[in-house]
């Protein structure tokens, strides 16, 4: 037992002088310089300002801060997902600031104004592993000046960034917060396997994956997400970028009434194929393709207050000038088995820093990967003190509900 616990902190420690010693990433190949005039203005509440950050984990990160004009405040770092930015944060920022708290958004690794990230399909794709993103994280914080952070709040991939950044470094990472997607902890080692293939990677890598299996074969987002053609297919899409990014946002919203999630039984074909059309594909379709028909109306859109038309330009201009291809390698790196690679590292331990969770009542992710919900509660997150559901809510909880979700982390925050 002694044994096994050195062995765990050695690792820790090793990973720790990793993280606060990342080393600058060169090479003509990465994305970036892309010229300030290609810019569209961003409309930011008055108390935002948007600064660039050098020389962190090889990156140029462009980052967004309220509560800034007072030194020496507590820090909140938060962390967007998929497709979105720092900008996505826009709504709550200023008034987590007015609690007291130095607020820090930036755009991750293969987003936005965040500059230094190789951009192509066959480029390095492991720099997008949730172990780097979180040594951006890491460096970013150690680059403003700030030893530790109050919290550190995740949305939808950036939840499971943070999540790693708790688990890992929960000296630096005091608090946190997880919106939408949970976290179901850390696969155990494969052990005594010289003659069979453990029971757990048996059931999360099966050789045919059952969707395909349906009459109308079908293929999980995920996997979709890591295909060579998933870039091209959003970023030059029929409908175009804009319709394309309406429909999408709206069909993963409390808008879209068809959302109504539940925890699946199983992880047979027919129970997967539950899911809505934009977590379970049919095959052969883009993801364009599949959210087409539920294209908001004209007058839905125009009463859209959560995210309207020149909001979403902001997403449009941003991915045009972009593409998706350096969020999309973060879903390789999991359907490649990167992700959970790093995380066997970590076997045996749990996040033990005060947590919560916030989701949305109209959104699926909160089951995604299925029995996730339930092992954070049970074991993940040993304290794990608030778990919340947001009436009238989906995927975009920040934006749909910010003010609801401003009062929830003020509560939480309170607390600790």
């Amino acid at each position: 037992m002694k044994r096994r616990s050195f062995v765990i902190n050695t690792a820790l420690t090793a990973f720790g002088t990793i993280m606060y010693n990342p080393p600058k990433v060169l090479g003509a190949q990465l994305n970036q310089t892309i010229k300030n005039e290609s810019f569209m203005n961003i409309e930011l509440p008055e108390g935002i300002r948007e600064r660039y950050i050098d020389d962190v984990n090889g990156l140029k990160i462009h980052v967004l801060e309220a509560g800034f004009e007072t030194q020496n405040r507590p820090s909140i770092l938060l962390i967007h997902g998929f497709p979105e930015l720092a900008y996505s944060w826009r709504k709550i920022m200023v008034p987590l600031s007015d609690l007291g708290y130095h607020v820090i958004a930036y755009d991750q690794r293969g987003y936005g104004r965040t500059t230094g990230w190789d951009d192509r399909y066959d480029g390095d794709y492991a720099s997008f592993r949730t172990h780097e993103l979180a040594r951006d994280a890491l460096g970013l914080v150690m680059a403003l000046g700030f030893k530790s952070v109050h919290s550190v709040i995740g949305h939808d991939v950036g939840a499971m960034v943070a999540a790693y950044c708790a688990l890992v470094r929960p000296d630096v990472f005091q608090s946190l917060i997880l919106l939408s997607c949970p976290f179901g902890g850390v696969p155990e080692l494969p052990f005594d396997i010289k003659d069979n293939t453990p029971k757990d990677q048996k059931d999360s890598h099966p050789k045919v994956d059952p969707l395909s299996t349906l009459p109308i074969p079908k293929i999980d987002s995920t996997s979709y997400f890591s295909t060579r053609n998933a870039n091209d297919d959003m970023l030059n899409c029929k409908q175009g970028l804009h319709d394309f990014q309406r429909a999408y946002f709206y069909v993963k919203s409390a808008d879209w009434k068809e959302n109504k999630p539940f925890a699946l039984t199983s992880l047979s074909a027919e129970e997967l194929a539950k899911q809505p059309m934009y977590y379970v594909l049919d095959k052969g379709k883009t993801m364009p393709e599949e959210v087409a028909p539920y294209m908001p109306s004209e007058i839905s859109i125009a009463s859209c207050k959560w995210l309207p038309e020149n909001e979403l330009d902001m997403y449009t201009s941003e991915f045009t000038r972009t593409g998706f291809q350096g969020g999309l390698n973060w879903y390789r790196c999991n359907t490649g088995g990167l992700n959970r690679a790093d995380l066997e590292l970590f076997s045996g331990h749990t996040i033990d820093i005060p947590s919560c969770f916030i989701t949305g009542v109209a959104d699926w992710a909160t089951y995604r990967p299925m029995g996730a919900l339930e092992q954070m509660q049970q074991k993940a997150c040993t304290k794990l003190l608030d778990f919340h559901f947001v009436k009238e809510a989906g995927h975009w909880i920040q934006q749909e509900r910010p003010e609801i979700l401003t009062q929830l982390i003020a509560c939480f925050l309170n607390k600790i």
